[in-house]
């Protein structure tokens, strides 16, 4: 396995109580194998970034005891998996620095074996055919006050039910007339225990296996039975799968299996104002409320990472959370955080006019420019500094200036001084205006070239900074700014109600003809900067082409977590 979340490297943390378990088994010897965990995702859609705390969780304790991670696609139900989504799992964990590396497999491989498994409990008694429909089989459970009825077919022979079994997968039947349940305890409290339904027919094609099957057993069966096959020692899921404990024992008991896996819990983690819910994710993407998938908008990993979050970012975010116990519900302003200490220090902040207001330089020599040197970054000089074009047309940001200014602005107005980042100090002299609207079209200025930055008589202060780019050297980009999605994360409620009613319209902004100063070296998709005094941004994977860049804003400079105000990096 390489380049796991965990970094052995790091000072060892308090032990938690999933810790405690596994410390506890080992030093009791309760296997003679090494420690094996497993991530088990259904191939029916992306992951998301709770899905990044369960891989966390598997692959640290894993890589803590010496021991394998496994990636097995849980892919027993035909009706909604494809091969797309497996190839896009395998690539969320590899940008994760998850990947499995040999250890990954699929539920369907173990078809033969899980077929056999039921095959051992019906001749001994333990499972039976049901020709209950669906509806039955619901009503006949009872409720939690009240115990279930034994299903008139209960009794059937081991003969019998081995006689109908093999005629279900033979495919005598249609799908959904027969199912093979476990005969257990109609009369348990836990309902996952009253009977369960282990086996069900569906007609339908396979992605992996073609036709060659048409029952297929259900996860609670399965499961236990591949976690046993690949040595699984450790089966650890979220906290709603906690009452299906019994059941995954009773399996494994039933099936007389040696050094049988444990089943344990850990909490499960949401975010604040998003959807992580699968089905809900399918809608959206379905219903073309998004861009795919990859929506910068989704909080699934192939979204995070087009709109421009790192994997460190998510690890961090992971390790900050902490082992839970139960559901946590997490502040989303956590996550921007943890992005914000990854990139601060380690990326370029260049200069970017989003909304340009011309600015000319009446006494700068028409034709003429020079370079400026510029610190590539404000947090860390190791990363040196640059050279930035600079002539006597350039465009600053709009809102750095006002004509009539309010009480504390401290940028550029008639009459006023501004350091420009790196450069001169100017001075606005004129205002030109369409003569029809009255909308600022340009500012008439002068520089004085006794103020150059860094130069012997650069001393002379001024109250405010704006950023730059030269109207001559200026790259044109576009660039989407985002927000959150969902006006309300639960999604439709009432009947008539679509995911229209709940999109935010505005969710995603696109502003055209920003300016960006000249980039160094080839730009690529992916790349990232902080756009001084605006965020942090990188080159969409999507929308970018050789002829045009397209950036996302991935996070703004504000930090809201913990109540901070911090506007790191701002000129």
């Amino acid at each position: 396995m390489t380049d796991d979340i965990v970094n052995t490297n790091e000072p060892a943390l308090p032990e938690n109580y999933m810790d405690k378990l596994i410390r506890e088994d080992v030093e009791e010897g309760v296997y003679s194998r090494e420690i094996c965990t497993r991530f088990p995702p259904e191939p029916n859609g992306y992951l998301h970034i709770g899905s990044a705390f369960a891989i966390h969780t598997n692959v640290g304790i894993a890589r803590k005891y010496g021991g394998r991670f496994h990636l097995r696609f849980d892919d027993t139900n035909p009706l909604k998996e494809d091969m797309e989504y497996v190839e896009a799992i395998i690539r969320d964990l590899e940008w994760l620095g998850c990947s499995p590396g040999e250890h990954i497999y699929y539920g369907s491989d173990y078809s033969e074996e899980i077929y056999r498994s039921a095959e051992m409990l019906i001749l001994k008694g333990k499972a039976y055919v049901c020709d209950l429909t669906a509806e039955e089989v619901t009503a006949y459970r009872g409720t939690l006050t009240e115990p279930g009825t034994d299903s008139p077919y209960r009794d059937r022979s081991p003969e019998e039910n081995l006689r109908l079994f093999r005629a279900m997968r033979s495919g005598e039947y249609p799908s959904g007339a027969k199912v093979l349940r476990a005969r257990i305890d109609m009369a348990s409290p836990n309902m996952n225990l009253r009977d369960p339904v282990l086996y069900r027919i569906i007609h339908a094609e396979h992605y992996r296996t073609g036709n060659a099957w048409c029952i297929y057993p259900m996860y609670d069966f399965a499961h236990p039975i591949q976690d046993a096959l690949e040595g699984v020692t450790h089966s650890l899921c979220s906290i709603e799968f906690k009452d299906h404990r019994p059941l995954y024992e009773w399996v494994l008991r039933e099936l007389d299996t040696p050094e049988a896996p444990k089943q344990r819990e850990f909490g499960r983690v949401n975010l604040t104002g998003v959807v992580t819910s699968k089905r809900y994710l399918r809608a959206l993407v379905a219903g073309k409320y998004v861009d795919g998938w990859d929506d910068p908008r989704l909080p699934t990993l192939s979204g995070l990472r087009r709109r421009g979050f790192t994997p460190e970012s998510i690890r961090d975010f992971v390790e900050e959370i902490g082992m839970v116990r139960n559901t946590a519900m997490v502040d989303f302003s956590l996550l921007e955080h943890c992005l914000r200490q990854d990139l601060k220090a380690k990326v370029p902040a260049v200069m970017a006019v989003l909304d340009p207001l011309k600015v000319v330089l009446t006494n700068y020599a028409a034709g003429a420019s020079e370079l400026l040197t510029v610190n590539n970054n404000p947090e860390n000089a190791e990363l040196g500094s640059r050279e930035v074009p600079f002539s006597g047309t350039l465009y600053i940001e709009r809102a750095d200036f006002m004509e009539v200014p309010v009480k504390g602005f401290r940028r550029l107005v008639l009459g006023g001084e501004v350091r420009l980042k790196g450069g001169y100090i100017i001075r606005c002299n004129e205002i030109i205006k369409d003569a029809e609207t009255g909308e600022i079209l340009e500012l008439r200025c002068t520089y004085d070239p006794d103020t150059k930055s860094g130069g012997a008589l650069s001393g002379r202060k001024v109250k405010g900074t704006v950023q730059w780019v030269s109207s001559a050297h200026a790259l044109n980009c576009e660039v989407y700014l985002y927000e959150q999605l969902l006006t309300d994360h639960n999604g439709p409620k009432e009947e008539g109600e679509s995911w229209e009613d709940y999109i935010n319209p505005g969710s995603v902004t696109l502003l055209k003809n920003c300016l960006l100063e000249p980039l160094a070296g080839n730009p690529q998709p992916g790349d990232t900067y902080q756009f001084l005094r605006h965020g942090y941004f990188c080159i969409d994977s999507r929308h970018s082409t050789d002829q045009k860049l397209v950036f996302n804003r991935i996070v703004p400079l504000k930090d809201t977590w913990k109540g901070k105000t911090a506007t790191s990096g701002e000129a």
